[in-house]
């Protein structure tokens, strides 16, 4: 089995907010990423494939292939974007890079061939990062 990893780069701005609680219980649990005004993120995206090479190409996953599907399925729709207003599949869902994550893995999956989704990792700072593997 191979594993084949692309990275590609976007920004967002989202707010970590539980809207039936107090100010002061966001700003407890959520300190600073509460705020009100948002605040932002340079995202890293690194999603992985596995697979067995192709006989013909010795690719598990044409790599330039990959990196127009995430910037097509990811990118377009996350790009300099506010996760909390103009995201729909996270509208009612408190955007943490562990719900973005999520429905990263729901808008990648269906559209592989050859290969299966192994992994997506997402860098929201130099200290935070999370991975998934899928359900």
């Amino acid at each position: 089995m191979i594993y084949l990893t692309r990275r590609e780069h976007f920004n967002g701005a989202h707010r970590l907010f539980n809207k039936d609680w107090s100010a002061e219980k966001n700003a407890e649990v959520f300190g600073k990423c509460a705020n009100a005004n948002w605040h932002g993120h340079n995202f890293d995206l690194y999603v992985t494939v596995k697979g067995n090479p192709d006989p013909e190409t010795g690719f598990v996953m044409n790599a330039h292939q990959l990196s127009h599907l995430l910037k097509k399925e990811v990118v377009a729709r996350l790009d300099h974007k506010n996760y909390n207003i103009d995201v729909p599949e996270l509208q009612g869902v408190i955007p943490t890079i562990e719900n973005v994550v999520q429905v990263i893995w729901k808008w990648v999956s269906p559209h592989l061939n050859g290969c299966e989704l192994y992994c997506i990792k997402l860098v929201e700072t130099e200290n935070i990062y999370v991975e998934y593997y899928g359900d």
